[in-house]
């Protein structure tokens, strides 16, 4: 018999990397934060959902490739650099699995790594480098729903000065998930989760039908949400607003409290990278000596010590399945008492970064394929997508979000302080004069047209949250602060030699205005991103996907089909 259906669980696994694309230098550290992801999430990932599949467990979960992942994953370059990557590191495994030979602890992990590279490599082969592909064919099936994103993960709080930003940010990532995709989307990934009142407007006006937000967001809504953050609110605007929940997301995120941080896990700090011999391992660093990870962990996390004890795969798969058992029992329990309060089955939504699994914590995979397929035998508990849940509810209490995000203290700390807030007068003042010269520059052709362009294209890069991120975090801090500058003094170079050359000139006038032709491709090769990328959608008067590729006739933009925005 069909089992009751008392709750619904929204898994949303949200994969975004900032654009690093460094044509002029292979191997760099930053480059290497999409190998290791390839490697270590996006392929185990696909191969849980496509295994998933291919045993028919009835199951739907959703998936956010960000518009900068999903240009790099594309890119003929860094999918070349990533083949010589593995490459590399199957002959560090096979150097790793002589140099263990004998050792009884660590002779096994070194042949683990071995496996799992050469699977990686089968499996990248398989799919012709293009995993996006496998993506969309797992949409085109029906057994996950991808949501859009901003263009660069901007954060939209901090960068809505000017209405035209908002809606270039969500415009270009809507276009970008239909070149990607081949549809429309209906969820879009807030960058950070960070919201703010007025861009549902925004947001609407792409057709778009539901966004996460941080608990607060819902919860200190202008009304008070009749099912708390359990079912979603409507935005007056018709955008629907679900809301992350907070037991949910500890059990899983918290490095503390949550799975992964339990003393059988691998540990993710101790790696080969840090404890051999720099002679061993130049051939396999950045420059030759600069340590990092490598992926070789041979310890698991033992507990708040330095003494760790070496990692054993299967006290950890054990671990996995009693984690799995104990996330359903909770799951199980929380709806059950939601349902008796409800007059609707509760929607407990769960949002993760799509990194955390494998890469982070390298038992994730297999955590989240235990967990559907547990909720998969005929668990009172179903996993769908939020446009599932829109569709079987589609009448939701109206109210308004609050401003709000899932960075620390849950509203803007954490792009806005001390470390980064020196950027925003920069990125305000270079939107203020994109908007301008878009205005000014209703159908430009030819040189002009490219260098308005890659003005947009540049700014759009400046306004990543990542690099305000990294600077807070401090991680690699001058890497960010120098994308940041690099890119807003590209902007000021062309802002330059645009403003010089009066609307409806030749198209070639911007290089009498002082801009060389040569230095223009040189940065339209390096930063390539969205080569079909229009100007003209920073606009004030800009309605509409009229995004076509450089060197294209200029359209005119159709007629306001809402009001304008502030």
């Amino acid at each position: 018999m069909p089992v009751e259906v008392e709750g619904f669980l929204a898994l949303i696994l949200h994969a975004h990397l900032p654009y690093v694309r460094h044509p002029e230098c292979e191997g760099g550290l930053e480059e290497r934060w999409l190998m290791e992801a390839i490697t270590e999430s996006y392929i185990p990932l696909l191969e849980v959902l496509e295994g998933l599949e291919r045993d028919n467990v009835p199951v739907r979960v959703s998936v956010c490739l960000t518009p900068t992942l999903g240009s790099m994953l594309t890119d003929g370059l860094l999918q070349d650099r990533y083949r010589r990557h593995l490459e590399r590191h199957l002959e560090l495994a096979a150097r790793e699995q002589e140099r263990t030979r004998g050792d009884p602890d660590f002779a096994p992990l070194a042949a683990m790594y071995r496996g799992r590279l050469e699977r990686a490599r089968d499996y990248w082969e398989g799919a012709r480098s293009d995993l996006l592909s496998r993506f969309r064919g797992l949409q085109d099936r029906g057994r996950i729903e991808l949501l859009a994103s901003a263009a660069t993960h901007g954060y939209l709080p901090l960068l809505g000065l000017r209405r035209e930003t908002v809606r270039a940010q969500v415009a270009v990532g809507v276009e970008a998930y239909r070149r990607s995709f081949g549809r429309d989307p209906s969820g879009f990934w807030l960058p950070e989760c960070g919201f703010n009142p007025g861009d549902d407007e925004v947001l609407r006006e792409f057709g778009l039908r539901w966004v996460v937000l941080e608990t607060h967001g819902v919860l200190f809504a202008s009304r008070r949400p009749r099912y708390g953050p359990f079912a979603p609110i409507l935005c007056p605007s018709g955008l629907a607003a679900f809301a992350r929940d907070v037991e949910t997301s500890k059990q899983v995120w918290s490095s503390l409290e949550g799975y992964p941080g339990d003393y059988f896990y691998r540990d993710f700090y101790r790696d080969i990278g840090y404890d051999l011999g720099l002679d061993y391992l130049a051939p396999y660093l950045p420059g030759g000596r600069l340590r990092c990870h490598t992926g070789f962990k041979y310890y698991r996390v033992t507990g708040p010590t330095d003494q760790k004890q070496p990692y054993v795969p299967r006290l950890a798969e054990e671990k996995a399945a009693e984690h799995a058992a104990n996330f359903l029992f909770n799951r199980s329990h929380q709806v059950e008492y939601l349902a008796q309060v409800m007059d609707r089955p509760p929607a407990v939504v769960a949002p993760y970064d799509a990194e955390l699994f494998g890469h982070w914590w390298f038992e994730g995979p297999r955590w989240l394929d235990l967990v559907l397929r547990g909720i998969g035998r005929g668990h009172r508990l179903r996993a769908v997508t939020p446009s599932d849940y829109m569709d079987r509810f589609p009448r939701n209490q109206v109210a308004v979000p609050s401003m709000s995000s899932w960075g620390y203290k849950g509203y803007s700390e954490v792009w806005l302080e001390g470390s980064n807030d020196w950027i925003y007068r920069h990125l305000h003042l270079a939107a203020d004069r994109m908007v301008r010269l878009a205005n000014a520059h209703p159908a430009a052709q030819g040189l002009t047209r490219r260098a308005l362009t890659q003005a947009a294209r540049e700014l759009l890069l400046a306004q990543a949250s990542d690099w305000a991120f990294i600077m807070k975090a401090g991680t690699a801090a001058d890497y960010a602060r120098g994308r940041t500058v690099a890119h807003l003094a590209a902007f000021q170079r062309l802002e330059a030699a645009l403003s010089a050359t009066p609307p409806g000139a030749p198209g070639d006038a911007v290089a009498l205005a002082g801009l060389d032709p040569a230095w223009l491709e040189e940065q339209e090769s390096r930063h390539n991103l969205f080569p079909w990328l229009d100007y003209r959608v920073f606009r004030s008067d800009w309605r509409g996907p009229v995004l076509t590729r450089p060197g294209a006739e200029a359209e005119p933009a159709p007629e306001a089909s809402v009001p304008a925005g502030g």
